[in-house]
């Protein structure tokens, strides 16, 4: 297949990325705006293959959309593209909605319209979504299902559960083939050092405090990202259109008890600490929680089980191993990202 892959410089899209060029026989066209989180870094590897195309563009931007499926005629779409950072919707909600909504509707429209012009009789429009369109869930409370109501907390969250309602309708009204994923936290490499998994490894190297909102006592699902990869091929290729399946981990996890384990694999494979910190752990430092903060994520994925047969490889403790190990042995990736080298180059503003 020629499968065209929304937000793939990203740090999910960028490990379904190299999974399919790296792993199958398929054909990849990223489409990416290379915003603040967009990495071409994390695609090395794959950049020569000749079964790799890239293209810089805004899926906010009809036209160029409409331009790009006429061009690439893909068999299928799996969209990515989108702002996803909970703290920068609260302060800056509008790129949100442009991104996460506005651009969903850009690139429903081009694929109608595709659909319409000829593209294939199996052609799919997968959508990846999130956990969080559901709000939050009590301790001892069931997990979320395919069927749980949506009760989203933030903005980014809201505009989510809107671009879900967007690809169903287009799947209901004009017979678009779509199918719907929603996911628990992901965790592994190359992700952008916002989210905190990465930002308490890199805060932990560097001495700086490890910022852990509330009483830490938040609960979330986590996957591994090489398995997420994994399951968005298994729903485009044995997925029903028109259905929603859930990805988890199985890996509920408090959120201070992440951020200790993160502490103690240091421990285990970092030699000399920074200067005046004689343990991880003590550099924890408890701030203000966050506005409207959800208290627990669960995902029940035997739906995508049963059905599909994909369940995730790794547990939490062993893809916790491997992200530390990643992060350890791959410093040139995140000081790139930390100094701002990887987006200077990009404007031709480096040395």
């Amino acid at each position: 297949m020629k499968i065209l892959v929304t937000g793939g410089a990203g740090f999910i899209g960028s490990a379904l990325v190299r999974h399919l060029v790296a792993d199958t026989e398929h054909q990849v066209v990223n489409v990416d705006l290379l915003t603040y989180a967009g990495n071409p870094d994390s695609l090395a590897g794959v950049e020569q293959s000749g079964r790799y195309r890239f293209e810089q563009a805004d899926i906010r931007d009809g036209d160029t959309m409409h331009r790009l499926f006429a061009e690439c005629r893909p068999d299928a779409v799996i969209h990515l593209a989108a702002e996803s950072h909970v703290d920068r919707s609260i302060d800056g909600p509008d790129d949100f909605v442009q991104t996460n909504l506005v651009g969903t509707y850009q690139l429903l429209e081009a694929a109608r319209a595709w659909c319409n012009a000829g593209a294939p009789a199996d052609f799919r429009f997968v959508h990846v979504s999130t956990d969080e369109v559901y709000g939050d869930l009590a301790d001892g409370e069931a997990l979320f299902r395919e069927d749980t109501a949506y009760a989203p907390s933030s903005p980014y969250a809201a505009t989510k559960a809107g671009s879900d309602h967007l690809v169903r309708a287009w799947g209901r009204t004009f017979g678009l083939p779509v199918l719907v994923t929603n996911c628990s936290n992901n965790y592994g490499p190359c992700q952008f050092p916002e989210k905190l998994v990465p930002h308490m490894i890199l805060n932990a190297l560097r001495g700086k405090p490890l910022p852990v909102y509330g009483d830490g006592q938040q609960v979330r699902d986590w996957l591994y990202v090489e398995d997420h990869a994994r399951a968005l091929l298994r729903v485009l290729k044995a997925g029903e259109p028109g259905q929603t399946y859930n990805i988890g981990g199985w890996n509920e996890a408090r959120n201070l008890d992440v951020v200790h384990g993160i502490c103690d694999l240091l421990e285990e494979r970092q030699g000399d600490r920074p200067a005046g910190v004689k343990r991880y752990r003590d550099l924890v430092t408890f701030v203000e929680d966050r506005p409207g903060h959800d208290v627990r994520y669960a995902i029940d994925a035997g739906k995508i089980h049963r059905e599909l047969g994909w369940k995730p490889r790794e547990d939490f403790p062993s893809g916790l191993r491997k992200t530390v190990a990643w992060y350890l042995d791959n410093r040139d990736w995140w000081q790139r990202v930390l100094d701002g080298r990887y987006r200077l180059e990009r404007l031709g503003a480096a040395s």
